[in-house]
């Protein structure tokens, strides 16, 4: 291999082994606690993969809502510029429902709650 005299020598991470033997017990008992398969169907995953990827768009939906409205009120956009997003943001929000209604969820299905952060949206 050739290496300039200034490229740096790759090290291996050095390993704690002061806690090795707690570090592999937490492990096993994490493991242990494990399911030995997961049964999934297509029909799942494809339903938790549609309610994911609709949280997300309807999270950048509504924060992009939020940004329209704030220009609008600080003056920022022409009126055409307004009529461009309103309607844009229409035709968004209508295809949301029409993604809801197609793979089954509700609003309240995309509202994940977060532990201490509270509801996404």
């Amino acid at each position: 291999m050739n290496e300039s005299p200034d490229s740096p020598v790759p090290v291996e991470p050095g390993i704690e082994t002061e806690h090795a033997e707690e570090f592999i017990e937490h492990l096993r008992r994490v493991s242990d606690s494990l399911p030995s398969h997961i049964n999934v169907d297509a029909q799942s995953v494809e339903q938790g993969l549609a309610k994911l990827v609709l949280t997300l768009i309807e999270l950048i939906r509504r924060l992009l809502e939020k940004q329209a409205v704030r220009r609008m009120e600080g003056g920022e956009l022409a009126p055409e510029q307004i009529e461009e997003l309103g309607l844009a943001l229409m035709k968004l929000e209508e295809k949301m429902a029409e993604l809801k209604e197609q793979f089954g969820l509700a609003d309240e299905d995309l509202n994940l709650d977060l532990g201490p952060i509270g509801k996404l949206i």
